[in-house]
């Protein structure tokens, strides 16, 4: 019997598009269920008790939550497709490590340029920038992060890269101009059908999160 896989998500998520991204790769067939993020659906806040956020994966009826982690399990689970972890257990490591830092750093600095204004958001914006770099700087001169091929720390990444637009409006600066390697190495990895038929355009996620603002109260 094949695996029936399905992800819950949400189109605009970069956690969830990172998985879509993973599940690509791995050329895994699977079925996309939209979540409303302000109505969570009873079958979500059932297999995701504890977070009761997106995404999640359901494999043969058995959830898997937290997207780095369900990348983990994909890649250890479905063999076709190339590794997306580096098979040294120190490269591996290397690579969680910039995994968890991006998830860490650069999703709630984001949030806090666009949903802020005056020193509170150019305080945020200092900050990303230096984030960014930081990554930039692991990055080097590789065309990506794992070395020739996209891995994981690329396809954890990368999905932050639709929010760039928003960050860069709201905020008033250019990350090309700030971190120009890092935006060719999101340019090579769009070059990769995973990603360019995965990731949402720019300006959608724009009017989405300016209609979030109005919702928030924070126009």
């Amino acid at each position: 019997m094949a695996d029936k896989v399905i992800l819950l998500s949400s189109w605009v998520s970069a956690f969830g598009l990172r998985v879509q991204i993973a599940l690509a790769e791995k050329e895994v067939e699977y079925e996309f269920r939209e979540e409303n993020l302000f109505d969570k659906s009873p079958l979500l806040l059932e297999l995701n008790p504890v977070h009761k956020k997106i995404p999640v994966l359901i494999h043969n009826g058995k959830p898997v939550c937290e997207s780095s982690i369900i990348i983990q399990y994909i890649d250890e689970l479905w063999t076709n497709g190339p590794s997306l972890l580096p098979q040294d257990p120190l490269q591996r490591a290397n690579a969680r490590f910039w995994a968890d830092f991006a998830d860490k750093m650069i999703y709630q600095c984001g949030s806090r340029i666009w949903k802020n204004k005056g020193d509170a958001q150019a305080a945020a914006k200092k900050e990303l920038i230096g984030i960014l770099k930081q990554l930039e700087g692991e990055l080097g001169e590789k065309p990506f992060f794992g070395g020739e091929t996209l891995g994981y720390v690329d396809i954890v990444l990368v999905p932050f890269s639709s929010w760039f637009y928003i960050y860069e409006t709201f905020g008033g600066f250019n990350i090309e101009k700030e971190c120009p390697k890092l935006l060719a190495w999101v340019r090579r990895c769009n070059e990769r059908e995973s990603v360019s038929k995965v990731l949402p355009d720019r300006h959608k996620v724009y009017e989405r999160t300016c209609g979030l603002k109005k919702r928030l109260g924070l126009e």
